[in-house]
């Protein structure tokens, strides 16, 4: 059986879509902390089981009959998080799981200045004295998050972040199709290179996209990560979180989101999503 966990979040429940094309139902298991939110797979005939990464003994049950488990990183960081995935990944062994993979990021080193990239790399450690088969899946940065980061600009005008480097955005639905073919078949092991989009932005470059989609001109303003965390906080943002994006900044500065890899157009035989198409529906209405 295969094992996705996470399945109530955006990446898990488009893995297990695409799963669904590829092998029969019966053949596919869900983790999620609320089995609610993954109700949808259970009438479908997937086996829907409570999985919390916090709970060993739910992980033991959730994972029982594993071939295959595909740990979907949290969006915790720090020790938890760490924590929490090699509790995974060793429930995964412990359920008899031949191959573990993870969804890690082209960005995973522990020097990163990114929180959760250090996570990440520390997870990629786990899961090579994990003792079975392991796929470390460096996922790109996500597309939804330029979405994020233009915030108001469309209405404002005006881009306002950091200096910033450039990033090379991927799609959700691209990673998921990959982790797809990973999971019934696809010769992915070990640490895989960036599965990434077609091409390396940066915030100039999604300004320009969004001008594009408007027709409403978006200029990029750079200000200090001080000033921008400062604003931030002005408008209610928690100060860890404040602290992670201008992390963000500070590592799409030091070149770790780029460049663009072919890896994952090859692998899906196709062109990648571009970022375009991720934004024009928040832009647009556009579906």
């Amino acid at each position: 059986m295969i094992i996705v966990t996470g399945a109530g979040g955006e990446l898990g429940r488009a893995v297990v879509e695409q799963l669904l094309e590829r092998v029969p139902a019966q053949r596919i298991g869900v983790s999620v902390r609320d089995p609610e939110r993954a109700r949808g797979f259970m009438d479908r005939g997937v086996r829907v089981r409570r999985g919390d990464f916090a709970d060993p003994a739910s992980l033991a049950h959730a994972f029982e009959g594993a071939a295959k488990v595909l740990v979907v990183s949290t969006d915790a960081t720090g020790e938890a998080a760490v924590r929490h995935h090699r509790t995974a990944v060793e429930a995964a062994v412990e359920a008899g799981a031949g191959h573990v993979l993870y969804t890690s990021h082209m960005g995973a080193n522990p020097s990163s200045p990114f929180p959760p990239m250090p996570d990440h790399a520390a997870t990629e450690v786990a899961l090579r004295d994990c003792g079975v088969a392991f796929t470390a899946l460096r996922n790109g940065f996500y597309a939804t998050s330029a979405v994020m980061l233009l915030g108001a600009a469309a209405r404002t005008g005006e881009l306002v972040a950091p200096e910033d480097g450039p990033v090379a955005w991927t799609a959700h639905a691209d990673l998921a199709e990959a982790a797809a073919l990973a999971l019934t078949g696809e010769d992915l092991d070990g640490v895989t290179p960036a599965l990434t989009g077609s091409e390396a932005l940066d915030m100039a470059g999604v300004a320009g996209i969004a001008s594009r989609l408007t027709g409403r001109p978006v200029r990029r303003v750079v200000v200090s990560d001080a000033d921008y965390r400062a604003g931030l906080v002005a408008h209610g943002l928690p100060e860890p979180t404040a602290d992670l994006l201008v992390g963000l900044f500070a590592a799409s500065r030091q070149g770790r989101f780029a460049p663009a890899d072919p890896t994952l157009g090859r692998l899906l035989g196709r062109p990648t999503i571009p970022l375009a198409d991720v934004l024009r529906p928040a832009l647009t209405g556009a579906r």
